[in-house]
């Protein structure tokens, strides 16, 4: 079996066990992003943006980080190249996968993000991420920049896997992950 069929099989199985989670559950996720964001500005008062994501398909929703925090939002364009742009709380567009993010006009760059967090089909303990197979994030991150911010996965426990995930060529592992049971950065 080749690797794309059996990334295909694994996110499969794992947006399956995604489905099964509870909203408690993601609520849990939540809280601690919070409280794991809060302990990192407390230690540093330098207020940068942290990268987040527009929640789709039962994704653990951050966008409530913004009461208290600046916030950007990644915009996918053509050649898989991923910006990530500063949220303003105005008027977003679709990016070419119809995904709503700000306009590229707002776009940031590494020096203006501390943190990003991806969300995840799974994680393994090598820290390999099971995304979507677009390729933006590990495009975004084969950049050394960009590679040195934190990226932290963001998941439900019942998706961390027992067994190494297939990894490709491209993957970059990611700095930690974040579920309601565990926080791991």
């Amino acid at each position: 079996m080749i690797i794309s069929e059996k990334k295909n099989f694994e996110r499969k199985f794992f947006r399956n066990l995604r489905n099964k989670k509870s909203a408690n559950d993601m609520r849990k996720v939540e809280i601690n992003v919070k409280t794991y964001v809060d302990s990192i500005f407390r230690q540093d008062l330098k207020k940068k943006y942290i990268g987040i994501y527009w929640p789709l398909e039962n994704e653990v929703d951050l966008r409530s980080l913004g009461h208290e925090y600046l916030l950007a939002l990644p915009r996918c364009e053509e050649n898989k190249n991923l910006l990530f742009c500063a949220w303003d709380k105005k008027q977003l567009s679709k990016d070419i996968h119809g995904i709503l993010a700000p306009y590229s006009s707002n776009k940031l760059s590494y020096e203006k993000i501390s943190m990003m967090f991806i969300p995840c089909l799974s994680v393994d303990r090598n820290l390999i991420r099971l995304g979507y197979g677009g390729g933006y994030f590990d495009k975004l991150r084969e950049d050394k920049n960009w590679r040195s911010i934190p990226c932290i996965g963001i998941l439900t426990s019942n998706c961390v896997s027992d067994k190494f995930l297939t990894r490709a060529d491209w993957d970059i592992p990611l700095s930690g992950f974040i579920t309601e049971k565990e926080i791991l950065v």
